[in-house]
């Protein structure tokens, strides 16, 4: 079991109003070390908790949809979006992609308009694939294609803004952050450089970036998208979840750590680094129960953070290996694992 280090607490401040207008992208990429990648795991040496079900090679990115009770996970090779049963690990269907996306986040989750949001890194596209239900006024089955917007280059993490039927897009290497309604890039903007993961807060109003190589997190005002802060993410960043309120949870996957960080007041704060002794990389959200799951893919392990601003951390479970993404069913608490390395879905019930 890993033995984790005791957290510190920062205090970094950075003025809205000093930043806005400002333009982001301003450094020269070849004064920067690389982005952060997942490191590599270990061989494993303890049995992984829950159920392990074969889904197909080189899963990545995972959704859990509550109101359907589906899984999509993302395979690589070939390029897939799989749609799992959560309750039996049976297959729905696979829905062959033109290119392989990594990051994968729901539309509308709890709704009959349910849907997966599908960057294609090799492609440029945005796709977005239901889970059933309606959509523009129609029934529409489980793993229709439903809209696709050809976007920058290289998205790498797509986010919904709140329910207002725009998507914001990352493209990686574009350093443009874009939103997207249906099949059309509506607005976009230069930013900083390689936008990785991607957030919204204040009902899809803020939308939230971290750059992997320029490793800031920055916020944007969804509909002008100027921006309204920006502050250093840690040593190499490379996902972020966020509560509604303005609490946000950044893998700074480099530093060992989760950096613990809120929007209050016109202010961004950097309040607290929870390190861990493994490198993070998979994130994700219970908001429901105040929980942050976190993947250690290097000693096949997946961490519980308790989500509020002094967080503290919660049990340590073995993963398959190579658990590259996590996400959660907030329904019921269940955790969804990937393994890339043997091509895996776990499926976990942690303790309450």
């Amino acid at each position: 079991m890993l033995a984790l280090r005791s957290s510190v607490v920062v205090a970094c401040v950075v003025s809205a109003a000093a930043l806005a207008g400002c333009g982001g992208g301003s450094k020269d990429p070849a004064e920067l070390p690389p982005a952060a990648e997942p490191p590599n795991a270990a061989p494993l040496t303890v049995k992984p908790a829950g159920i392990v079900t074969r889904i197909g090679k080189r899963p990545e990115g995972i959704v859990a949809d509550p109101g359907s009770g589906l899984v999509a996970v993302a395979l690589r090779r070939p390029a897939k979006l799989v749609i799992v049963r959560a309750a039996t690990g049976k297959v729905v269907d696979r829905v062959s992609l033109p290119g392989a996306p990594r990051h994968l986040q729901l539309a509308d989750p709890r709704s009959p308009q349910a849907r997966v949001l599908v960057p294609d890194e090799d492609d440029d596209t945005l796709s977005q694939v239901s889970l059933g239900g309606r959509y523009g006024g129609k029934d529409v089955p489980v793993g229709r294609v439903v809209a696709q917007a050809k976007v920058g280059r290289q998205p790498h993490d797509a986010t919904p803004l709140g329910r207002t039927g725009e998507v914001a897009v990352g493209a990686e290497l574009g350093n443009v952050l874009q939103v997207v309604e249906g099949d059309k890039v509506v607005r976009q903007k230069k930013i900083a450089l390689q936008p990785g993961g991607l957030a919204t807060i204040d009902g899809g109003r803020i939308i939230v970036v971290v750059t992997v190589k320029e490793r800031v997190i920055e916020l944007y005002d969804a509909k002008t998208l100027e921006r309204l802060a920006s502050e250093p993410a840690g040593v190499g960043p490379t996902h972020v979840v966020c509560r509604d309120e303005g609490i946000c949870y950044v893998a700074d996957t480099t530093g060992k750590g989760v950096l613990i960080f809120e929007w209050k007041d016109g202010q961004l704060d950097l309040l607290r680094r929870q390190y861990l002794s493994s490198q993070p990389y998979g994130i994700a959200l219970d908001e429901d129960r105040y929980k942050v799951w976190v993947t250690l893919p290097a000693v096949n392990q997946l961490v519980e953070l308790r989500a509020r601003t002094k967080s503290k951390t919660g049990q340590i479970i073995p993963t398959v290996e190579q658990p590259q993404t996590v996400a959660v069913d907030e329904s019921n608490g269940k955790v969804f694992v990937t393994g890339a390395t043997e091509g895996v879905l776990q499926t976990i019930t942690p303790e309450r």
